[in-house]
């Protein structure tokens, strides 16, 4: 039995400025002479050079800058590539987009190669052509070869062809989500077992969050988060659960650790982890038989 795929998702290892400009203008004038709606969803250094490559044509595709848009990776799938794509029920779309870049942190990047995982799940069965352009050049190459397992084709030199290391996009973004380290010494930890608990919890990570230093509407937003994650907690346990808060070099984390088990990679919509992946620079997960540990990350002084 195949693995999990859109009808395409392409992994696209370019290898200079020419290759690049090369391989996404074919990809997209391919959808636009076929009248498919296009998305580009990339760095903005690279969102101005197809845009100024694509001319006039230029109007007829959407930009989206991931660098912004995707700052968490973990935003991109829900709130760029499947909001594009519902936008247009019962047509094939397109969408060119990059997640990875050089510059990404060693924090982001496992969540950017499950994000490549998940897209061939979430997008599974779908009319929607994918291409994801990967800085060869300038990239690590065990990055280069993630690609290779979370795509089903690749292009390469201008061929498409199948990837003989793309696996179970379930088990590779399983991969990517190894235990998390324990939460510092100074992190403050607050234990949480029964409903009357959340109005203590808000307070708990507002002032732990203030004193970090996160401003007054986000630490509000995490506060918020961080409770509708417990209710799932208490509605789905019958054990206690943990929440930390401390800085981290300019973060502020929150950690909700739980006895339930998370076991659908893809939170659906109105989901408080699909919300926390909208708000948040980075959301991590790691699930366990008895155990779910969720990290929210969010920048300070902003």
């Amino acid at each position: 039995m195949s693995e999990p795929a859109p009808r395409e998702h392409v992994g696209f290892p370019y290898r200079g400025v020419a290759e690049y400009v090369s391989g996404t203008l074919a990809f997209i004038h391919t959808a636009l002479d076929a009248g498919h709606p296009v998305l580009v969803a990339v760095p903005s250094a690279k969102l101005e050079i197809l845009r100024d490559c694509l001319g006039s044509h230029a109007e007829r595709v959407r930009f989206t800058d991931l660098t912004v848009a995707g700052r968490n990776p973990g935003r991109i799938l829900p709130g760029v590539l499947l909001a594009f794509a519902d936008e247009f029920p019962g047509r094939r779309t397109a969408i060119v987009a990059e997640p990875l870049w050089p510059g990404r942190s060693a924090l982001e990047y496992p969540a950017c190669v499950a994000h490549e995982a998940m897209v061939n799940l979430a997008f599974a069965g779908r009319d929607v052509a994918l291409l994801c352009p990967c800085d060869a050049a300038n990239l690590d190459p065990h990055m280069v070869s993630d690609a290779h397992r979370t795509h089903p084709e690749l292009l390469l030199r201008g061929e498409r062809r199948p990837s003989p290391a793309y696996g179970d996009p379930r088990q590779t973004a399983a991969s990517l989500h190894p235990p998390l380290p324990a939460p510092p010494p100074h992190a403050a930890t607050m234990r949480y077992d029964a409903v009357h608990d959340l109005a203590g919890l808000r307070s708990f990570v507002t002032g732990h969050a203030a004193t970090a230093g996160l401003k007054p509407e986000r630490r509000d937003l995490l506060a918020d988060l961080i409770a509708e994650l417990a209710a799932g907690t208490l509605a789905r346990t019958d054990g206690p659960g943990a929440v930390s808060v401390w800085p981290e070099h300019d973060l502020v984390v929150c950690q909700l650790r739980d006895h339930g088990q998370l076991t659908d990679p893809l939170a659906a919509p109105g989901d408080a982890l699909l919300t926390a992946h909208l708000h948040c620079d980075l959301v991590r997960v790691h699930a366990r038989p008895g155990t779910t540990t969720i990290r929210l990350h969010m920048t300070a002084h902003e």
